[in-house]
């Protein structure tokens, strides 16, 4: 047998508010070249939901810091190291990182709108625990983070995870992005210029505002990123104008199928229109459509077919979804806090009713917020959920085989009868509720 001679994980120090709050001020002193000042030199302590808004920590030393969930906004990090830190779910808005060393960081769903990143070195680094101790090589992971407006020109971020991250508006000029995973990122409005995107990963990323001939030049995959050309049928191509559809639409549910005519926007384009508010779209049929950030705010689209269609960055707050068929859509950062996707039932007597649950079988709610949503004998099968925000839903009854529940926050959701995988509830906060 081969003696394991990995290093095991070291034993994470707990600092308090208070002891932290100490250490910038001696941080301070001596960025000042006061008496008594001693620069901030922490390894593998434990920082997690404390704050150092504001602060200059400008050269500091935080190597392997679990500083997760920390106010971190405003705070001054040039030419710092938080190598091999972890900065997930941390506020980091308007953070300044210039040349900062963040090899090897997680800073995974961390919101970093407007942070300035210019020459910070990106590149793989740190140690990622596992099995067998400590394994060098770790990417940088932004994975599902807020980095709106940020400034990251001239980094060195090859190879960096950007996965599902929201970059909009970010200045990527000169950047060294090669081999990047940025696969269903938000990257509208990006500046690219001089940038090095050989082997990145763009699939599915979003790329309206983006000068495509720089990406492509740069060698970047694009086949199936959302760019400003229409994404299958304009709008402006439907045979009638969208509104006199929705009448002839709303006559055919009213007649139960005897006048007017089913709307079918299978494949439409539909962003071009902005929003479909507390539009009534009762029984529409729409598979494989681009609704991509738009503003469905207590739209109405029960028993409808919506398969395979792009809800990503939507606004379905308050929405009725009950009884209809999503299988296969994307929901990535979508808004549907309180939406209704219960059953639907159909029928009259007790002897004829009959009921008809929402189908997301196989449909991605990566970083979705479905907080306090009705999602009563969904079909969840198979989805991916991974990093979505479920606290407080009705669960009773829905089906979780096979789905991804990777850190899903299902705190006090009520899941009487939930089908899981495994016999053992997942371990979360969460309470059997049947009121």
């Amino acid at each position: 047998m081969t003696q394991n001679t990995s290093p095991p994980p070291p034993t994470m120090e707990t600092m308090t508010q208070e002891q932290l709050d100490a250490l910038a001020k001696l941080h301070e002193r001596f960025l000042s070249g006061r008496l008594g000042g001693r620069r901030a030199a922490l390894k593998n302590v434990n920082l997690k939901g404390l704050s150092l808004k504001g602060a200059d920590m400008r050269q500091a030393h935080l190597m392997g810091c679990n500083m997760t969930h920390m106010d971190l906004s405003g705070v001054n990090f040039q030419e710092a190291s938080l190598y091999a830190s972890d900065l997930s779910y941390a506020n980091l808005n308007k953070a300044i990182f210039v040349r900062a060393d963040l090899r090897g960081a997680r800073i995974e769903n961390a919101s970093l709108e407007d942070a300035n990143m210019e020459k910070a070195d990106l590149r793989v680094g740190g140690f990622a625990s596992g099995k067998e101790g400590y394994d060098k090589g770790q990417a940088v992971n932004f994975r599902g983070a807020n980095l709106t407006g940020a400034k990251l020109s001239g980094t060195t971020a090859s190879k960096a995870d950007f996965s599902d991250a929201i970059l909009a508006g970010a200045n990527m000029v000169g950047a060294d992005l090669s081999g990047a995973k940025m696969e269903g990122a938000d990257l509208s409005g990006v500046d690219v210029a001089g940038a090095r995107l050989e082997g990145a990963n763009l699939s599915a990323a979003i790329l309206t505002g983006v000068a495509m001939t720089m990406l492509k030049d740069a060698g970047a995959d694009v086949t199936t990123a959302i760019t400003d050309e229409n994404v299958g049928t304009s709008i402006a191509a439907l045979e009638e104008p969208l509104p006199t559809l929705i009448e002839n639409h709303r006559s055919w549910v009213e007649s139960a199928g005897q006048n007017g005519k089913q709307l079918d926007l299978s494949n439409v384009d539909m962003r071009m229109i902005g929003s479909l508010k507390m539009e009534k779209l009762t029984a529409i049929r729409a598979v494989n459509t681009k609704f991509f950030g738009m503003n469905l705010y207590k739209i109405q689209v029960q028993s409808a077919i919506l398969d395979k269609s792009d809800f990503r960055n939507c606004d379905l707050e308050e929405s009725d979804m009950r009884g209809s068929s999503f299988a296969g859509a994307n929901f990535s950062h979508a808004k549907m806090h309180n939406t209704d996707c219960s059953a639907l039932m159909f029928g009259g007597g007790s002897g004829t009713k009959r009921f008809n649950p929402c189908n997301f079988k196989g449909a991605i709610l990566r970083y979705t917020d479905l907080t306090a949503a009705k999602l009563k004998g969904a079909n969840f099968q198979g989805a991916d959920l991974s990093y979505a925000d479920l606290t407080g839903a009705d669960l009773r009854e829905a089906d979780f085989t096979g789905a991804n529940l990777s850190r899903t926050k299902l705190d006090d959701a009520i899941i009487a009868d939930t089908i899981f995988d495994k016999t053992e509830k997942p371990v979360f906060q969460i309470k059997d509720n049947q009121d």
